[in-house]
């Protein structure tokens, strides 16, 4: 029951980014991308502050004593906006997010295998790999469907 239940939160999760991914790219388109991008973290750094002052129950001032490659999380979040702000307006939501899912498995599957940030390594297998062509299949007919490729 539980597994089902982070297993439809995972999903709404997924159409969190989604919609965001289309608000941010027509803000982008509006009043710039690198603008567009601190507009949308900085709504929700204040959100994710309020909730971390009324809804909290952890230790925000153990931050400045954790490894700084932790920190690294932002930049990276930060990076993944500004790239969306940027192309959905090019090439839709679909194909963006599509290609967003197929590089967030690439990486995973690596990860996994190598098992950095687990416990126990997961090595790719046929099905995982399988699993990486299909989904790759599915962004080109996705994105085929937008326009040519070049």
């Amino acid at each position: 029951m539980y597994m089902f239940f982070y297993l439809l939160l995972a999903i709404i999760g997924g159409t969190l980014i989604g919609t965001q991914a289309g608000i941010n790219g027509v803000l982008g388109k509006r009043i710039g991308v690198i603008e567009g991008s601190f507009v949308s973290f900085f709504i929700g750094t204040i959100i994710l502050l309020l909730l971390a002052i009324f809804l909290g129950k952890g230790d925000l001032l153990k931050v400045t004593s954790v490894p700084k490659w932790q920190l690294f999380g932002g930049v990276l979040g930060a990076g993944y906006v500004t790239i969306m702000v940027a192309v959905v307006p090019r090439i839709g939501v679909a194909s963006a997010i599509t290609a967003v899912i197929v590089g967030q498995l690439l990486i995973s599957v690596t990860l996994d295998h190598f098992g950095i940030f687990i416990k126990q390594p997961i090595p790719i297998d046929w099905y995982r790999i399988t699993g990486l062509v299909l989904l790759l299949i599915s962004l080109l007919l996705i994105f085929k469907g937008k326009s040519k490729w070049f």
